[in-house]
C-alpha cells in the first residue's frame, strides 16, 4: 500500500542537539515544528501504521506465539528457549527479546497514536479529513489498547505523548476497557465506510463497529455487543461486507482486501533490507518462518492433533470432510487421500520422509506461504495481510452475545452462515432447541473450527472462564500438557520486562511473578 510504504517516517522522540552545536538546525523537523500541514498530519497517522512492520507490534511476528501457540490449541518445540518458555507458561527471563519487543513496540504505536491526537487539532485543514486523521489514530490508538491489556492485565493508560522523564503508573483494568471503548465509538462516528486507491486498508467504520463489539464481548458487555455488530447485521453495514465463496481467499496475498476483510494489516513483499521507518525497509511479515515445518521453516509453532478431530466431528451436507482442516492444519492428511498426496511446499508429505515424530506433528497452515513459496525456505517478507476483523468472526461473536441475552434462538442464523459456507449443515437443522449452555459449547466448537490460528484463542478461553474455574483448567491440561505449568491468578497475564520496572519505579510487576 502506497500510503503506508510513502510516510512511515517518523515520529521518534525529537531530533537530538549535537553536542558540538549551541543551537539546533531549524531545517531539521522535531516535534516543536513538525505538525504545521494536512501533509504533517497525514504522515503522522501513516507513521501509526507504519508501527505494524516491528516484530512485536500486533500480528507481525510474536503476538501469535501469545495468542495461539500459548493457547491450548498449541505448543511450541523451540530450540531458543526463551521463546518456548511462552508456550510453555513457565517463563523465567521477563526481559527476553520477544516479551520486551511485544511490550515496547506496542507501546511504540501508542506513542505514535497520541502524537496524532495532540497535534493534528491544531492544524489549519479541512474539517472532515482532519476528522477521520483523528478517528484512524483512535481506532489504531484502542488496537494497541486492547492487546496491551489482555496480554499484560495491569497497564499505564497514556493518552497524551510521551516524554523520557514520564513515570506512569497502572491504572485499573476498567479504566483502560472504557477508554478504548470511548476511542473506537468516537473512531466510528469519523470515519469513512471505504476507501478507494491507494487507502484501501486504512480504518474504516467498520472496522471501529467491529473492534468496539470485541471489546464489548470481551468484557461480557452483550447488549453493547450487538448494539455495535448490529451495524454489520441490520445496519449500513449490511450492502458492504459478505462472506467470500471461498474460505482459502481470507489468507492469501492473492485475495487481500476481500467483501469479508473488515479490517487487515497491509503487507508486502519486499527486500530484506532491515531498518525503521525508511524507504527500503522491510513491510512483509516475519510470522511464516517460525510456524512453517523442517526444511521451510523453524518450526517453532505446532498445533495440537486434538483440533484435527475437531474438525472431523461432522461431515458437510453432501457427506465430505470440513473444507476449512486443510486450510487450517499442515499434517499428514492435509489432502484427505493421505500422506502420499498432501503437499507440503512442493513435495509430498511421504517424500518429506519426517522422523516418526515428525509424521504426527500438524502445524498452522493460515498464513504460510506454502502455496506460492515452493521448496523455498520461509524468509522474514511474506506479502499475506493479517485479517484482524472478518465478518465470519463478527458473526461469531454477535451470536455469541445473542445468546449472552437470553436470545439463543435469534442467534441460530448468524452461526448458519458461516457453517453453511463451510458446506455443513444448518444448525439450526440439526440442533435446534438448544439450550443457552448448550449453545454457548456449540458456539466454542465453531469458533475453533472457522478461527483457529487467527490469534484469538487465548482471549476466548479468557472470556470462557477457563483461567479461574479450577474444572476448566484441568480441561486445558487434557488438551494440552503445557498448561500443567498453569497458575491461577498468576499466568492469565504474562509478566511484564523487568527492564521496564527497572526504570520505572511506579511500575508494579504483575501478580505472582
Amino acid at each position: 500500500m502506497t500510503y503506508l510504504l510513502a510516510g512511515t517516517l517518523l515520529l521518534t522522540a525529537a531530533c537530538k542537539k549535537s553536542t558540538n552545536l549551541d543551537i539546533p538546525n531549524p531545517n531539521v523537523p522535531d516535534e516543536s515544528n513538525f505538525w504545521q500541514t494536512s501533509g504533517d498530519a497525514l504522515l503522522g497517522v501513516n507513521a501509526v501504521y507504519g508501527n505494524f512492520y516491528r516484530n512485536g507490534a500486533p500480528f507481525s511476528r510474536w503476538q501469535p506465539f501469545y495468542m495461539d501457540v500459548r493457547s491450548d490449541d498449541g505448543y511450541s518445540t523451540s530450540g531458543w528457549n526463551e521463546l518456548r518458555s511462552i508456550s510453555g507458561l513457565n517463563i523465567t527471563q521477563y526481559s527476553f527479546e520477544v516479551n520486551y519487543d511485544t511490550w515496547g513496540h506496542h507501546w511504540r504505536g501508542v506513542y505514535r497514536a497520541n502524537q496524532v491526537i495532540a497535534n493534528v487539532p491544531n492544524i489549519q485543514m479541512e474539517g472532515l479529513l482532519k476528522n477521520r486523521y483523528l478517528g484512524e489514530a483512535k481506532f489504531l490508538r484502542a488496537l494497541y489498547y486492547y492487546n496491551l491489556v489482555t496480554i499484560w492485565g495491569s497497564i499505564p493508560l497514556i493518552l497524551q505523548p510521551s516524554t523520557p522523564a514520564d513515570k506512569p503508573a497502572q491504572v485499573p483494568q476498567d479504566q483502560v476497557w472504557a477508554q478504548i471503548e470511548k476511542d473506537l465509538t468516537e473512531a466510528a462516528a469519523a470515519l469513512p465506510p471505504s476507501y478507494n486507491g491507494d487507502d484501501i486498508g486504512r480504518a474504516t467504520k467498520g472496522a471501529a463497529f467491529g473492534l468496539l463489539g470485541r471489546v464489548y464481548l470481551q468484557q461480557k458487555k452483550y447488549q453493547p455487543c450487538v448494539d455495535a455488530l448490529s451495524y454489520f447485521t441490520t445496519g449500513a453495514g449490511t450492502g458492504l461486507y459478505n462472506l467470500t465463496a471461498n474460505y482459502a481467499d481470507n489468507f492469501r496475498h492473492t485475495t487481500e482486501n476481500n467483501s469479508e476483510s473488515i479490517f487487515e494489516v497491509q503487507f508486502k513483499m519486499r527486500p530484506e533490507n532491515g531498518g525503521d521507518d525508511g524507504p527500503t525497509s522491510n513491510v512483509g511479515t516475519s510470522r511464516a518462518p517460525f510456524f512453517a515445518p523442517p526444511t521451510n521453516g523453524f518450526t517453532d509453532a505446532n498445533m495440537h492433533r486434538w483440533v484435527v478431530h475437531e474438525f472431523l466431528k461432522e461431515t458437510t451436507a453432501a457427506g465430505g470432510r470440513d473444507p476449512r482442516l486443510a486450510i487450517t492444519a499442515l499434517y499428514d492428511s492435509t489432502d484427505e487421500r493421505g500422506p502420499n498426496f498432501t503437499p507440503v511446499y512442493g513435495q509430498t508429505f511421504t517424500a518429506r520422509n519426517f522422523d516418526n515424530n515428525m509424521k504426527t506433528r500438524v502445524w498452522y497452515r493460515k498464513y504460510l506461504d506454502d502455496y506460492f513459496r515452493i521448496n523455498e525456505f520461509e524468509i522474514f517478507n511474506s506479502p499475506i495481510n493479517y485479517r484482524v476483523i472478518r465478518l465470519a468472526d463478527v458473526y461469531l461473536m454477535y451470536a455469541e452475545a445473542l445468546n449472552g441475552l437470553t436470545r439463543t434462538n435469534d442467534a441460530y442464523a448468524w452461526v448458519d452462515k458461516v457453517r453453511q459456507r463451510a458446506g455443513l449443515r444448518l444448525l439450526s437443522v440439526v440442533r435446534p432447541g438448544m439450550t443457552q449452555t448448550q449453545f454457548q459449547t456449540q458456539l466454542e466448537h465453531e469458533r475453533i473450527t472457522e478461527l483457529t490460528g487467527e490469534s484469538l484463542r487465548w482471549n476466548d478461553l479468557a472470556r470462557w472462564g477457563y483461567f479461574e474455574d479450577a474444572t476448566k483448567i484441568e480441561q486445558l491440561k487434557a488438551r494440552d500438557s503445557e498448561f500443567g505449568n498453569f497458575v491461577q491468578n498468576r499466568t492469565r497475564y504474562m509478566p511484564i520486562p523487568q527492564s521496564e520496572i527497572d526504570i520505572n519505579p511506579n511500575l508494579k510487576q504483575n501478580p505472582n511473578w
